[in-house]
C-alpha cells in the first residue's frame, strides 16, 4: 500500500464514520522534510525571548536602569509577572500552531477539541490566519532589523553591554518567525487547496 493511501486511510479514520462531522477528508500529500523542519524551527523562535521575559517578569534585574527600572520594579513580581508569563505562553502557543500546517491535526481537528473535534479543517481556515500572521510578523521583524531595535536599545534606560547583548540575542530569533511561518503556509496551501 502506498504512503499516500496509508495517509488517506488514517485521515479518514480520524474524521469519524459517515454522517459524523464533515465529509471525508481528501488525501493530502505529506509535508516535505524542509517544511517539517521549518515548522519545528518556528516553535523554537519564541523560546529564547519567552524565557528572557519570564525571568524579567519575576524581577531579576536584566540591565534596565533609571525610571524604566523603577517602573518595572513596582510591578515585578506582581501583575507584571503574570503579564510576562502569559505573553510568553501565548507567543509559544501561536508558534506551536505552525506544526498543524505539517501534521494531520492541521487537516482534521483532534477529537478532544470542543465543538470541532474530529471535523475536517477547511484549508482557508488555516491559511488565511497563518498568512496574515506571517505578514505581520515579517513586517515587525523587518522594522526591528532596520532601525527599531537600535532606537530602543539607544534609550539610556535600556540594557547595555553584556545585558544588552543577551536581550538582543534572546529577541533576534523572532525575526525568523514570520518568514518561516510564511514558507510553511505556502507549502500547506500548495498541498491542500484544490483537494477539497
Amino acid at each position: 500500500m502506498s504512503k499516500l493511501a496509508i495517509n488517506a486511510s488514517s485521515t479518514a479514520r480520524r474524521a469519524g464514520p459517515a454522517g459524523v462531522g464533515d465529509a471525508a477528508v481528501p488525501a493530502v500529500p505529506p509535508a516535505p522534510r524542509w517544511a517539517r523542519l521549518a515548522a519545528g524551527a518556528t516553535v523554537w523562535t519564541t523560546v529564547p525571548s519567552g524565557l528572557w521575559r519570564i525571568v524579567f517578569g519575576f524581577g531579576v534585574p536584566l540591565g534596565f536602569s533609571g525610571a524604566t527600572a523603577a517602573q518595572h520594579a513596582a510591578h515585578q513580581p506582581g501583575w507584571g509577572t503574570a503579564y510576562c508569563v502569559v505573553l510568553s505562553a501565548v507567543a509559544e502557543a501561536l508558534a506551536f500552531l505552525t506544526l498543524g500546517l505539517v501534521r494531520p491535526w492541521g487537516r482534521v481537528a483532534p477529537r478532544w477539541v470542543p465543538l470541532v473535534g474530529g471535523r475536517r479543517v477547511r484549508p482557508l481556515a488555516a491559511i488565511v490566519p497563518a498568512a496574515l500572521g506571517s505578514a505581520v510578523l515579517t513586517a515587525l521583524g523587518a522594522l526591528a532589523l532596520f532601525g527599531g531595535w537600535s532606537r530602543n536599545m539607544a534609550d539610556p534606560d535600556s540594557p547595555h553591554g553584556f545585558a544588552g547583548l543577551v536581550m538582543t540575542l534572546a529577541y533576534l530569533p523572532l525575526v525568523a518567525w514570520g518568514p518561516l511561518l510564511g514558507a510553511v503556509t505556502v507549502d500547506y496551501a500548495r498541498r491542500t487547496l484544490g483537494r477539497r
